[in-house]
């Protein structure tokens, strides 16, 4: 009998009887050479900024950031309703039931609960209370998360079942990041996922001082380089949760090994192919609870070895509202309803926000300040967040787009003032270093500018008129702001600098709701092209 007979026989025999030892080394089936593979679904949201309710998209402007991305123009393909938290519940709680609970993490990160009526109304606690429906395993801080104060965050965070993090955001009391723990781990069956949560560097450039009294931002980076190495020796697979923006999250893969996955936030953006820098992935998924992100992680012998994104736009065509999550908005509304629902205006045209670029609905207001203030200009932050108006316009419209309580303010400014203002926003929105974009273009009425990014930074605002006559550094000029932008909200600080400087009592929103009553149907504001913007 040949060698190879006698090596088979031997084998069969040695299997049938189950006495012979060496019997799988021969045969190959050695399995701890059978590379094992988990899946792990990776649910996110973020910058939701108080959006429980459906609204209508549009093809081009249907939120702050679609239609006006410098780096990632976003659009829908569609105009229908979508979004809503009873319908990502349902989209939520179907993903759970397909995958089961042990393969799944649901994220958000942050600009959460506040900048819509509702949240003003309640300070936040409506959107804790639908969020806690939907057990969310973390969310990070965003700038807008500590909109109601310190001490109101500190609530939110005991009413939610869930943690609120940031890494590097600093109790000054107690030397370590706020509510103590810099990052969480998770365990996933026999995978351990740690999570580390990084908040916006740069809050205290985009509210009010008050509210963050008592913290120290860092830069998200910082708190990487920190925390990371401690994380590695403890977790299989580190997802980064950020709420520092795309241009920021793309520079932290580029720097710093080690991380799986960043599940990104702040910019607005759709990152759909995911990015991919060395060994990191990048994903972000829109704004105003429209879309619900799903990075499946596959991870192989306990190494990310790849992902598959899939976002799930909320179109009510497709997904039914959540019962459970339906009867919660509408008790949560019930309180309030007629104040919610109280319809202001109306507009056959869409009036969108911008904040890159001129913004319609920012020229309305604007516009209305300057006019009704009688000042030569008025201007106001780029802020991005908010959904564009159209048909009818009613009072938590106005408020996602004006949701804070800033104060009407006049002052007298010199040319060369509104000349360095002016060239502070083309700074922010192209620094020389992406660490400090911080805002959007400076939103105005009456003054006439081109801004120029690809120029010299300091030199990049040319042909500036106000009043159809060429800026004059040394002349005074009568402004309309408010409050945030004399407090310095996004390097703004030549505003304090200014002369008969008027404080009113009077709180913008509450100004520009008493005048849209007036106006029987609101029309695109015929001063648009006031500014040019060459990238």
């Amino acid at each position: 009998m040949s060698g190879l007979k006698l090596s088979v026989l031997l084998v069969i025999s040695c299997i049938l009887l189950a006495g012979c030892k060496s019997a799988k080394n021969i045969v190959g089936t050695n399995s701890n050479n059978i590379d094992k593979v988990k899946k792990v679904s990776v649910l996110h949201t973020n910058d939701m900024h108080g959006s429980y309710m459906p609204f209508t998209t549009t093809l081009d402007n249907a939120t702050a950031q679609t239609g006006d991305s410098i780096d990632n123009l976003m659009r829908f393909e569609k105009e229908g309703k979508i979004g809503g938290m009873a319908w990502m519940a349902t989209a939520i709680k179907s993903i759970r039931k397909e995958k089961g609970n042990d393969h799944i993490i649901l994220l958000d990160g942050g600009d959460t609960f506040s900048d819509d009526q509702l949240g003003n109304l309640t300070k936040g606690e409506a959107m804790i209370l639908m969020m806690n429906k939907l057990n969310y395993d973390l969310m990070v801080l965003g700038n807008h998360d500590f909109d109601y104060s310190l001490e109101r965050t500190r609530e939110l965070e005991t009413m939610a079942n869930f943690p609120m993090r940031a890494a590097n955001i600093i109790d000054q009391e107690t030397g370590s990041p706020i509510f103590q723990d810099p990052y969480i781990i998770l365990e996933r069956g026999d995978l351990k996922i740690g999570l580390l949560p990084i908040g916006y560097r740069n809050t205290p450039l985009t509210g009010n001082s008050k509210n963050i009294k008592g913290l120290k931002f860092i830069k998200g980076i910082e708190a990487v380089d920190k925390y990371l190495p401690e994380l590695k020796t403890k977790a299989d697979i580190i997802v980064l949760l950020s709420h520092e923006g795309m241009a920021v999250d793309k520079i932290i893969a580029e720097k710093i090994n080690g991380i799986d996955l960043i599940i990104g936030a702040h910019s607005h953006d759709v990152i759909e192919p995911p990015i991919k820098i060395n060994q990191t992935y990048v994903v972000q998924a829109l704004s105003d609870a429209a879309v619900l992100g799903e990075t499946e992680m596959i991870i192989t012998n306990k190494k990310l070895s790849g992902i598959k994104t899939r976002y799930h736009y909320l179109w009510h065509d497709t997904y039914t509202a959540d019962e459970e999550q339906q009867k919660l908005v509408k008790e949560l509304r019930k309180p309030f309803v007629s104040q919610l629902e109280e319809k202001i205006t109306q507009t056959d045209t869409i009036i969108g926000r911008q904040y890159k670029s001129e913004s319609p609905f920012d020229k309305v207001v604007t516009t209305l300040m300057k006019d009704n203030f009688k000042t030569d200009a008025a201007f106001l932050p780029g802020v991005g967040y908010g959904i564009s108006l159209k048909g009818t316009i009613t009072s938590e419209d106005i408020y996602k787009l004006l949701p804070h309580p800033a104060k009407i303010v006049t002052l007298e400014m010199t040319g060369d003032q509104i000349r360095k203002t002016l060239e502070q926003t083309a700074t922010n929105l192209k620094p020389e270093n992406k660490l400090d974009i911080v805002g959007g273009l400076i939103q105005s009425s009456g003054i006439h500018y081109h801004v120029d990014l690809s120029r010299p930074i300091g030199k990049r605002i040319s042909d500036i008129k106000i009043n159809n006559e060429s800026l004059v550094d040394s002349k005074l000029y009568k402004i309309a702001t408010h409050s945030g932008m004399l407090n310095g909200i996004h390097n703004y600080a030549e505003f304090s600098k200014g002369t008969n400087i008027e404080k009113t009592d009077i709180i913008l929103t509450e100004f520009i709701l008493e005048k849209l009553r007036k106006v029987a149907e609101l029309d695109f504001p015929e001063n648009m092209g006031e500014i040019s913007v060459t990238k």
